[in-house]
C-alpha cells in the first residue's frame, strides 16, 4: 500500500468514528430537555464536525476520498443511547453513551499515533487534532461521573 493510500485509510477510519460522535451529539442536543447539557452537545458536535473536515482534507490532498458515512459500531452505540435514553434518565443515558463514543474515537487516535505504520502525514495530522479530542472526552468523563455521584 502507497503512503498515500495508508495515509487515506488511517484518516479516514478516524472521519467515521467522529462522524458518529458528531451525529450522536447533534441527535443528543435536540432530545435533552436540559439546556445548558444541549448547548453543551451541539459544541461539541461542532468540534466533531471541524476534526471530520480536516481529516477530510488531509486525505483529499493525497488524492483519495474521504469517507462519507460513520460506523456500523456508531449506529449501534447511537441505538442504545436513545434506548437507555428513553428506559431511563435521559440525559444520564445519552451523557455515557457519548462518554463510550469519546473513548472510541480517542482510542482510535491513540492507536493511529503508537501505529508504526501510520505515515507521517496521517502521524502530523492526527497529532494536531489529538488536543481537541482529548479536552471533549475529559468534558464527557467529567460530566458522566458528576452525574453519577
Amino acid at each position: 500500500m502507497s503512503t498515500e493510500s495508508k495515509t487515506a485509510h488511517t484518516l479516514n477510519d478516524l472521519i467515521e468514528i467522529a462522524r458518529d460522535g458528531k451525529d450522536f451529539y447533534t441527535e443528543a442536543a435536540t432530545n435533552v430537555k436540559d439546556a445548558e447539557l444541549s448547548q453543551l452537545f451541539t459544541r461539541i458536535a461542532a468540534v466533531k464536525a471541524d476534526i471530520v473536515s480536516a481529516l477530510s482534507s488531509t486525505v483529499a490532498a493525497t488524492g483519495a476520498k474521504p469517507a462519507e458515512h460513520g460506523t456500523m459500531v456508531g449506529s449501534m452505540q447511537q441505538f442504545y443511547g436513545k434506548v437507555r435514553a428513553t428506559l431511563g434518565d435521559t440525559q444520564y443515558g445519552y451523557v455515557a453513551e457519548l462518554e463510550e463514543s469519546e473513548d472510541r474515537l480517542l482510542k482510535a487516535f491513540r492507536d493511529a499515533l503508537t501505529d508504526n505504520d501510520t505515515p507521517p502525514a496521517a502521524r502530523a495530522e492526527v497529532t494536531r487534532l489529538l488536543p481537541q479530542v482529548e479536552e471533549t472526552h475529559n468534558v464527557m468523563r467529567n460530566r458522566k461521573h458528576a452525574m453519577k455521584s
